[in-house]
């Protein structure tokens, strides 16, 4: 599965694309010039289980580093997966 991007000024997104639908997706917002806000990571019901949403989550995170932004996880999904993946957090 590939994990497209897409970003339209200050907001943009994550996701995979399934028979023509967007079958996973994770977006975001970026605040402040330095601060990503991941807003909601949804992932279809055929695909949950198969890590799908933390690829999603540290997808979004190499971006952010990429970019250096601090992540503020307002998704608990990617709330949770950063607490228990101490390697993804940023400052």
């Amino acid at each position: 599965m590939i994990i497209q991007h897409k970003e339209s000024r200050s907001k943009g997104a994550f996701f995979i694309i399934e028979e023509d639908e967007i079958a996973a997706e994770l977006t975001y917002s970026v605040i402040h010039e330095n601060q990503m806000m991941i807003e909601h990571t949804r992932v279809d019901e055929e695909l949950q289980g198969g890590n799908i949403g933390y690829e999603l989550v540290h997808k979004a995170v190499d971006y952010a580093r990429m970019h250096r932004y601090t992540v503020i996880p307002l998704c608990q999904f990617a709330k949770a997966v950063m607490e228990k993946k101490p390697e993804l957090k940023t400052s």
